[in-house]
């Protein structure tokens, strides 16, 4: 009798667990309900209460707990002072860490402490050290999900700022450089090739309303992308010049010579700093050659002849290169960087290769700025009257727009291009005065093809 007794009473009050479980799943619902509509129309003091019952007793009910959660907590943040100010901080803190408990998919580890250490820089909380060791753990543990282009300027510019104050290493400093500058260079291929896609339906006008958002959006995160780019390298500054590269690099080399990973950064990176004049260059190229005799060693013979005077040579060199590479984009690379070498010999050469460089990567931005540069110098000898001469220069204007179409990384050096094109091609009144306006201007020099004289 006292047994069944025990049992009856542990089941009523298993009952009226699930009872009173349920009752506080649905109150949580009924909250979840009314903050949602409160901070859908951004009254965030309205929608705190509902939240804070909500998120304390049933953070994993719905992601909107943190999604609107952070919109309320930044908002108390922003309209707060003082020790309320701190309390606020440090809630959106724990709100950043949970999300991650909670749902693990949405808010990835890079996410988690990127936000967390964006909110203690803009607040002023956190200095060098903790910085670079958060995104340092983001960027090694989660490199898949660290694409936030702010932190990763962080993440490299508190790096050299503890270098310089005495507490890492330059090697250090130039590994991390090439870490940070391959990841945007792979998320800036992402956008492009996505911007390649759909930019075909832009000048059909048949995007729909969801591919014009994603076009706006690869736009815009490309453009990100390209000044942080540049603002890493002004960070970077003359640490990376051939006083620094070449003594560090000598110092290195018996011990890293067998490392083939390390001699193709540390023979790219001073390729890139136009170190190819010192005898370690072509001491490390010839190591790089046996250790992966690839298309990028016929790249540095070829530079090394071009600097030395032997464009044959050089063209041959980067032909080689071209033969042997597979990948579509660094075979863009390549034909362009031959493109450059003719470009003050044979500008229909030129042209010919910057093309190249465009059928194997459409996003090669820098191959359009080429081919506009090309035109512009051109104008003298495309046309027999002034008006014609200058009229190069609209076409010379369209190729460098299209440069900051393809890679918007470029549109700020693109759109100067533009601009300053079109300021040298026929003005409004020169149209007038030439009755030009509407009618097409054929070019019979090596640049062929026409443009359409714009209407008054």
């Amino acid at each position: 009798m006292k047994t069944k007794l025990y049992f009856t009473a542990i089941m009523l009050l298993g009952f009226i667990g699930v009872s009173n479980a349920q009752a506080q799943n649905q109150e949580c619902m009924t909250n979840l309900s009314i903050y949602v509509e409160h901070a859908k129309v951004k009254n965030y003091e309205a929608a705190y209460t509902p939240w804070k019952m909500v998120y304390d007793n049933c953070p994993d009910i719905n992601w909107a707990n943190f999604a609107y959660g952070e919109r309320i907590l930044k908002d108390r943040v922003k309209n707060s002072s003082g020790a309320d100010k701190d309390a606020n901080i440090q809630d959106l803190l724990s709100l950043y860490e949970n999300s991650g408990k909670y749902f693990p998919k949405k808010a990835p580890l890079a996410d988690v402490l990127i936000d967390q250490v964006l909110l203690k820089y803009n607040e002023k909380m956190i200095e060098n050290p903790e910085i670079y060791d958060l995104l340092s753990r983001a960027f090694k543990e989660d490199l898949e999900n660290f694409k936030n282009p702010r932190a990763l300027y962080l993440y490299f510019s508190s790096l050299v700022d503890l270098h310089k104050a005495g507490s890492k290493e330059l090697q250090e400093v130039f590994d991390v450089y090439d870490d940070v500058t391959e990841k945007i260079e792979d998320e800036n291929i992402k956008l492009t090739d996505r911007i390649s896609q759909l930019l075909p339906k832009e000048e059909a006008g048949t995007l729909t309303s969801k591919e014009k958002k994603r076009l706006k959006a690869a736009t815009t995160n490309s453009k990100s992308f390209g000044k942080i780019a540049g603002s890493i390298d002004t960070k970077l500054g003359d640490l990376a010049d051939c006083g620094n590269l070449i003594p560090l690099y000598q110092k290195s080399f018996d011990a890293k010579k067998g490392d083939l990973t390390w001699v193709k950064r540390a023979v790219g990176r001073m390729f890139a700093k136009e170190c190819t004049d010192d005898p370690l260059f072509s001491k490390m190229v010839e190591v790089q050659a046996e250790l992966d005799p690839s298309a990028d060693v016929y790249v540095y013979l070829g530079t090394l002849k071009n600097k030395k005077g032997d464009t044959k040579g050089a063209v041959a060199d980067f032909n080689k290169a071209l033969e042997l590479e597979t990948d579509a984009r660094k075979r863009s690379n390549i034909a362009y960087k031959v493109a450059t070498i003719y470009r003050r010999g044979s500008k229909s050469t030129a042209r010919s290769y910057a093309q190249k460089a465009i059928n194997a990567n459409p996003s090669n931005g820098k191959a359009y700025l080429l081919i506009a540069s090309l035109y512009a110098s051109s104008a003298n000898q495309c046309g027999t009257t002034p008006f014609e001469k200058r009229a190069i220069y609209w076409r010379a204007a369209e190729m460098a727009r299209k440069a900051g179409r393809v890679d918007p990384s470029l549109s700020g050096r693109a759109n100067q291009s533009a601009a300053s094109y079109s300021a040298k091609a026929p003005s409004k009144t020169d149209i007038f005065n030439s009755g030009m306006a509407g009618k097409t201007v054929s070019f019979k020099c090596w640049v062929g093809g026409s443009v359409k004289v714009p209407n008054l």
